[in-house]
């Protein structure tokens, strides 16, 4: 695929690319892997300046970029958000325009999609969705990455995401798995179903690739003879208000050894793009087990720790996946061979 199919091009969200589009750079990134662990530079973006915009604070994302930026020979300038002030004293339109006059390519993490869309409207540079409130696009990419890895394939495969089915992970597994021809199961609750324009999205895309979609509350339906399980916090940012309500809810729909068996798949992978609320080795897992008095949420420490656990491999993967992303959209490319 001509480099030209993404030059200049922003990164917003999964629905605005083909799956010839997603399966390159999922290749690509695959690609990059290979040269970071040989040792071969590929220095794509040298000399290019990128601005990392953070509304909302990040270890994976913004070590993926930062370390990807590097890499690819350009230089990053973290913006936290207490450095921008989109919305609040100056407008995003004015945001964008001043950081597209300095900066190559800009990367945000935030809340409000509209925000994004904004920037990569009035910038005049690529604009890399780092994750809003309704996307995670990039997070796509390494996940799927790293199913490909563990399978060699990605049609025909089967994604049982559990948990909370409405947030921005779920949305995105939802239609990015149903454009590269997965099979994709959102197992929630009723009342956190995806909204059903996204469903709808979903199954057009799906009959396109020849894949299924399935939206289920019944756990042991959802989860059997899938590939993959994938889970996500059950409480988001923003969100610390509903800890009791999504525990009485979700219990149901941890991820634990009992599940992966009703999986009935030997080879069953379990991705988290983290953090997990696994133990409670950390303040806010001793809070939790204080207020509600359990020492896990999402996923079970014996899950995340058994052979089936694959998310430091999706976390080491997001870098090589932005990587891959930053390089098509922003740099001059030539390709080494390996």
């Amino acid at each position: 695929m001509s480099k030209q199919v993404f030059q200049g091009r922003s990164f917003l969200a999964e629905k605005d690319f083909t799956k010839e589009e997603l399966v390159y750079l999922i290749e690509f990134s695959e690609h990059l892997k290979l040269l970071k662990k040989k040792g071969i530079p590929h220095h794509y973006l040298e000399g290019k300046n990128i601005a990392l915009l953070f509304e909302k604070a990040s270890t994976r994302t913004r070590a993926a970029f930062t370390t990807a930026a590097i890499d690819l020979g350009a230089h990053p300038e973290y913006l936290g958000k207490d450095d921008i002030q989109l919305g609040k004293k100056e407008s995003v339109e004015d945001t964008a325009r001043v950081l597209g006059s300095m900066f190559d390519g800009i990367e945000f993490r935030g809340f409000s999609q509209r925000s994004v869309e904004q920037l990569a409207e009035f910038s005049g540079v690529p604009v890399w969705n780092g994750l809003t409130d309704e996307w995670h696009p990039t997070q796509m990419i390494a996940d799927f990455l790293t199913v490909k890895e563990n399978f060699g394939r990605l049609e025909g495969i089967t994604l049982a995401y559990v948990g909370d089915g409405r947030n921005n992970v779920a949305n995105s597994l939802l239609v990015t798995a149903a454009i590269l021809g997965v099979n994709i199961r959102i197992v929630s609750p009723k009342s956190l179903f995806p909204e059903q324009h996204l469903i709808d999205m979903a199954q057009e895309y799906a009959e396109e690739a020849g894949s299924e979609v399935m939206i289920t509350d019944e756990v042991a339906k959802g989860v059997k003879n899938a590939d993959v399980l994938y889970t996500d916090v059950w409480v988001s940012m923003g969100e610390e208000d509903k800890f009791a309500e999504r525990i009485e809810l979700l219990t149901p729909y941890q991820i634990n050894m009992e599940m992966v068996r009703a999986t009935g798949k030997e080879d069953v992978i379990i991705l988290h793009c983290l953090p997990a609320f696994h133990d409670v080795e950390t303040d806010y897992g001793k809070q939790v087990e204080k207020d509600h008095h359990i020492t896990a949420m999402e996923i079970t420490d014996e899950a995340f720790r058994s052979p089936h656990a694959r998310q430091f491999v999706q976390a080491e993967n997001r870098m090589h996946s932005i990587k891959a992303i930053m390089a098509a959209t922003l740099g001059n490319l030539f390709i080494p061979k390996v």
